[in-house]
């Protein structure tokens, strides 16, 4: 199922939506409860800034996670993911929707994951991400692995991948240059 770079940068061409999990993919996966029931969740800053470029870029993200936390709807609204489905057990319900709602196919749609609970979305999108830390059995059926871990930067190397791919990196270079 592995693609090359080229095979890589062809199916990016295409994506009008990228998915997203969160523990795992925009955490590290620790999840910090206190003893007054908060929880916490650390993200790293480049991932939230590659997904605000997609968005300023005009490519749809959304967040599809098992886990529901307010952190999570929080970190959404500060990047301007408007599609937040928490609380899924089954992901494809949640992706179905998605994908029905703004008429796409699935080789218009990206997915990042790391566990075995992502393996019906990382088959079944167009060009789908493990993270490096995911296990082997999920290494094996996504599109491409990162070579950073999930919270530190991995899905930041799959939002770069889409905008240059799109020939969007240069714009949204030249944006800041003005600046």
């Amino acid at each position: 199922m592995k693609k090359t770079k080229k095979q890589i940068a062809e199916a990016a061409k295409d994506i009008k939506l990228l998915i997203l999990d969160v523990d795992g993919v925009l955490t590290d996966g620790s999840i910090i409860l206190d003893n007054r029931g908060n929880e916490f969740k650390a993200f790293h800053v480049r991932d939230g800034h590659g997904i605000k470029m997609l968005v300023r870029a005009g490519i749809r993200v959304a967040i599809i996670t098992g886990r529901s936390s307010k952190v999570v709807e929080r970190r959404a609204k500060e990047l301007g993911i408007a599609e937040v489905y928490q609380k899924c057990y089954n992901k494809i319900e949640a992706y179905t929707q998605i994908k029905k709602k703004f008429s796409l196919k699935d080789n218009d749609i990206a997915y990042i994951g790391d566990d075995i609970v992502d393996l019906p979305l990382l088959k079944r999108v167009g060009l789908s991400f493990a993270v490096a830390d995911s296990p082997e059995e999920v290494k094996a059926h996504a599109s491409a692995v990162t070579k950073n871990r999930g919270g530190r930067a991995a899905a930041r190397e799959v939002t770069d991948i889409i905008l240059k791919a799109k020939g969007l990196w240069n714009k949204v270079i030249d944006g800041y240059l003005k600046t």
